[in-house]
């Protein structure tokens, strides 16, 4: 017990250089190979905005060139508002509502609350990212962002304007030209959320992320 209190150097000096020194250890490092890089950050942005472009496609697709033209058929083939880029008046919401019964209605509304929702969302934040790592001045950035944020702002607030005026007891004209032109303001929203993102591609900054 004396010896083992004894310090290394008590140790050999009482027992020359045969005393026996324990060795300390260090823990090993960690593999310096899992560190993070621009690199791997870059690459790592590039999957999502792969993802959420494929995404994106997919859900436009789901909603607009299938869902919604099947609804077509529960209404006696007149179109969902939402397809409708040029908007609609008063008189073709009545006949609408007088072609759909209560289920086509609460699919049109189960559809807005699904798709309806995750696409503008998907895209959304697809763009954000897109622009993000394309474009270093903020000032430019800012403002390119602007276009997607508002699309996805007046899109989930243009379905809860079609759903509305869908189930309303008395249609208010007011309340149309509301959803009529949040409708058209969605779809230019869309193709200039498109440029948006094309521009930031081709102006791409020096100072961006890879």
């Amino acid at each position: 017990m004396e010896a083992m209190a004894k310090t290394p150097a008590q140790r050999k000096k009482k027992h020359g250089n045969k005393a026996e020194v324990p060795q300390h250890h260090l823990p090993p490092v960690i593999n310096p190979t899992t560190s993070r890089t621009p690199q791997k950050a870059g690459s790592n942005a590039n999957l999502i905005l792969i993802a959420g472009v494929v995404a994106s496609l997919f859900l436009f697709w789901y909603l607009h060139l299938l869902t919604l033209n099947q609804l077509s058929q529960l209404s006696g083939g007149l179109a969902m508002p939402d397809s409708l880029v040029g908007g609609f008046d008063a008189g073709y919401i009545e006949q609408l509502r007088t072609a759909m019964d209560g289920d086509a209605r609460g699919q049109l509304n189960y559809v807005h609350k699904t798709a309806g929702v995750l696409f503008p969302l998907i895209f959304g934040f697809t763009w954000l990212l897109l622009i993000g790592t394309n474009v270093a001045r903020k000032t430019l950035r800012w403002i390119l962002w602007a276009v997607p944020l508002l699309f996805v702002v007046v899109r989930l607030w243009g379905n809860a304007a079609i759903d509305g005026i869908i189930s309303a007891e008395t249609l208010d004209a007011g309340q149309v030209a509301l959803a009529s032109g949040l409708t058209v303001a969605g779809w230019v929203l869309l193709v200039l959320s498109l440029l948006a993102g094309g521009a930031a591609v081709f102006l791409r900054s020096p100072g961006a992320r890879a």
